[in-house]
Formats: C-alpha cells, structure tokens, sequence
C-alpha cells in the first residue's frame, strides 16, 4: 500500500512540474494580449458600414 500511494504522490508532483512552465507563459502573455485589444478597440470605435446598415434594414423588414 505504501508504494501505491508514494507513486502517485510522484506522479501529481510531476504532473504539476510539467504543467507549471506552460501555465506560466500563458499568464505571463494574457495581460499584454488584453491591453493591445483594448487599445485597438478604442481608436476605431463604432463604424456603421454599408453592410451593417443592409443588416438592420433587414431587421426592420425593408
């Protein structure tokens, strides 16, 4: 039973070291991905193209 029970204690620990550098990376990128779209966000704004004007016509049954 002991044995049992020291090798899975290994496995979660290795799992978890395996894990860990790719867990960092992706934390590490998500704050610079976030802010880069909010910045690109808010210089374009709102534009009401052709298409999108054809898309509510359609709305209102014209």
């Amino acid at each position: 039973m002991k044995t049992t029970k020291t090798n899975l204690e290994r496995r979660g620990l290795l799992k978890a070291l395996a894990v860990a550098p790719v867990a960092g990376v992706a934390v590490a990128a998500a704050p610079a991905v976030a802010s880069d779209a909010a910045e690109a966000k808010g210089k374009q704004g709102y534009r009401e193209t052709d298409h999108v004007r054809r898309y509510y016509a359609s709305l209102r049954g014209e």
